[in-house]
């Protein structure tokens, strides 16, 4: 699914996603990756900590993207990135790539960490 332009300054947005992939500043990336509006990086996933953890202090938001549908993650995942500091909303992957667009697009700390639909 391609997404609309829009205005990020300053920040880098998800173009688009599909089946397996993103596309992020026209590069298409396979896998789970992490987003921020100083660029992106592969995730291996819920169990990969440390690079979200890493993130704390420097956005106030992370979207986190559970795949096709909207799941839980893992309560002390969670835990964990709230004692870092971070805000975690969970949700499906498509609506975590648009709400950290529509939020980058505002100017705010945000970043989002994306399983593959």
């Amino acid at each position: 699914m391609a997404m609309r332009e829009s205005d990020y300054p300053g920040g880098v947005p998800v173009d688009g996603y599909g089946r397996g992939f993103f596309r992020v500043e026209g590069q298409v990336h396979r896998g789970a990756l992490i987003v921020t509006a100083d660029g992106v990086r592969t995730w291996s996933g819920l169990e990969d900590a440390a690079p979200l953890v890493a993130l704390g202090g420097r956005i106030d938001v992370l979207f986190l993207g559970m795949g096709a549908d909207i799941a839980h993650p893992p309560a002390a995942l969670v835990a964990l990135l709230e004692d870092a500091g971070l805000m975690v909303e969970p949700m499906s992957t498509p609506s975590a790539a648009r709400s950290y667009n529509i939020t980058l697009s505002e100017g705010r700390r945000v970043a989002c960490a994306l399983l593959p639909v």
